[in-house]
């Protein structure tokens, strides 16, 4: 698979800066200065908004652990590098998918996800914790708190729902490149541009975004990362799924309700399974999209995973490569 233009420009533009931060380190001949980089664009203190209220930090962070979802890829794409991150869909090594190898100097201390171990957090000493796209669980918000100044969900927030947009915004603040941020999303943005003008026939089809997994069949919000990618694609996603899901990000799906899979475009992310052995389920052949063959199962990990992680380098990844995928189930449009 090959990565877009745009892509590399982004992750070129990460590197330049890892680059920069170096030499800067190395001129200076300070030990205190930020990994990944001096601030382009911030004045500290900064104030960053969250669910549990302003949290100020006072000086540009030299020590960053990133927790939340897609928190630590989206630090490096900023050109930070920190020294703690959970590795949520178990990429292994640093904790990254294959769209950011190499751009880490020095490995990461590797955190656990659902119940991060606060000693090893604070062993690490970090001056600033990033857990934007998290469960937003004030007993873990209060214990991170106890550490460092800790970057939660925004406000309004819902537990792992945090928007791609307020992802990068809050982190950027946090880091001190509100300006590199911009610029990370300006590229998705175009990525998104040249995609909806390259497939115009996307605009106003339905799409379901579903899983496969050891209790079946599910669905994805239109809130999720995955719901948002295939809006910013002009697809529309179905409100019953949402009103099927509540306050969660999905919702598993009886045999009695696996009929709100159908759509103009299904998509399918298997689970600890293979594309073969969804094919493979009798009822998922009664899905009239299935049935039509206008769907689609992924069953490449790393694609998957960049439709998942909702990162700015994963979605372009994933633009990139699911595109072509999603066209020929329509159709070959």
């Amino acid at each position: 698979m090959h990565r877009t233009t745009t892509f590399r420009r982004a992750l070129a533009a990460a590197s330049a800066l890892a680059v920069l931060a170096l030499a800067a380190c190395s001129s200076g001949g300070e030990d205190d200065a930020p990994t990944g980089g001096t601030s382009s664009d911030g004045a500290f203190p900064v104030t960053v908004a969250t669910a549990f209220g302003d949290v100020e930090i006072a000086e540009q962070p030299t020590r960053v652990v990133a927790l939340g979802w897609g928190d630590a890829e989206t630090a490096l794409a900023l050109g930070v590098q920190p020294v703690g991150a959970s590795d949520w869909l178990a990429f292994g090594g640093d904790g990254v998918g294959p769209w950011l190898d190499g751009a880490y100097d020095e490995s990461p201390e590797i955190i656990g996800t659902l119940e991060p171990s606060y000693e090893q957090i604070a062993v690490l000493d970090p001056d600033v914790i990033l857990d934007v796209k998290s469960s937003g669980d004030p007993e873990r918000y209060e214990r991170l708190t106890e550490i460092a100044p800790t970057v939660a969900i925004p406000e309004g927030g819902e537990a792992y729902l945090t928007p791609m947009e307020d992802q990068v915004t809050m982190i950027a603040a946090a880091l001190g490149r509100s300006e590199e941020g911009e610029q990370l999303l300006a590229e998705v943005d175009d990525a998104f541009a040249a995609a909806r003008d390259e497939h115009p026939d996307f605009a106003g089809k339905t799409a379901v975004i579903g899983s496969y997994w050891a209790e079946g069949f599910g669905a994805y919000v239109s809130s999720s990362s995955r719901g948002e990618f295939m809006q910013a694609l002009g697809f529309e996603t179905k409100p019953e799924i949402d009103e099927a899901a509540g306050d969660a990000f999905s919702v598993t799906l009886g045999t009695e309700n696996v009929d709100l899979l159908d759509a103009d475009l299904t998509v399918i992310q298997p689970i600890g399974f293979t594309a073969a052995d969804v094919e493979a389920q009798p009822i998922f052949r009664t899905v009239p999209s299935v049935a039509d063959g206008r769907y689609v199962v992924l069953d490449d990990a790393d694609l998957s995973n960049a439709f998942s992680l909702g990162t700015p380098t994963a979605v372009i990844y994933a633009i990139d490569n699911v595109v072509p995928l999603f066209a020929d189930a329509l159709g070959g449009s």
